[in-house]
């Protein structure tokens, strides 16, 4: 979770995100997570399903709107609110995608609409790879449209699966896997990136 240097945290909002690998296979996981954590906002990656699939009245009995962007079989995001949500964009706008990756909308706050932004972000396979150039891509995209979204929304938070280990203590075999996928100095640089934006690793927050 990221959010700008120059707001603090909300901290009477807690957001919390989780690749939930197919929705339709765990909802009764997300409901119980649910029932046991109130948060505020659930961000979820790679629901698996199309929109016409995604089980709304559930969450709504569980006290949850869903602004949704699915895709059958792969990718698929979601914001869980507890409060309707506005302003809701789909995927990176101008950065021609089939996958279903983004969704970002902005979340009524005790302080002023929040901006929540959640991301799948793209796997890739191995440097010299189209996947892998489909990564670096997409994350020049990401980043171009998260610097005017932040002009726009100034409080505004990125979650989401990141498929990057920014470094060597995020990693289990750092030595091993150096310069393999998520590893890469290139990746690493886009993660960098990121943060140059004006946002701040808020994992590294709560180390």
């Amino acid at each position: 979770l990221r959010w700008p240097r120059r707001h603090p945290a909300v901290s009477t909002m807690k957001i919390t995100t989780w690749n939930v690998n197919s929705l339709t296979a765990r909802l009764q996981h997300v409901l119980d997570w649910l029932a046991a954590n109130p948060v505020d906002v659930l961000a979820l990656q790679e629901l698996k399903l199309t929109d016409d699939k995604f089980p709304h009245e559930a969450l709504r009995e569980a006290g949850y709107e869903a602004a949704v962007f699915g895709q059958k079989t792969y990718n698929g995001v979601a914001l869980l609110t507890r409060a309707p949500v506005q302003q809701v964009v789909r995927n990176i706008p101008g950065f021609s995608d089939e996958s279903a990756r983004v969704i970002a909308a902005s979340v009524p706050a005790p302080e002023g609409p929040l901006r929540v932004v959640n991301g799948y972000f793209v796997n890739g396979q191995a440097p010299g790879t189209e996947k892998f150039d489909y990564k670096m891509s997409w994350l020049r995209g990401l980043r171009d449209w998260l610097r005017e979204e932040l002009a726009a929304h100034p409080r505004l938070v990125l979650v989401g699966d990141f498929n990057i280990a920014p470094e060597d203590r995020d990693s289990f075999d750092p030595v091993g896997l150096a310069e393999t996928i998520h590893h890469t100095t290139a990746e690493r640089d886009h993660f960098k990136a990121l943060l140059a934006l004006g946002l701040t690793d808020a994992f590294r927050l709560f180390e």
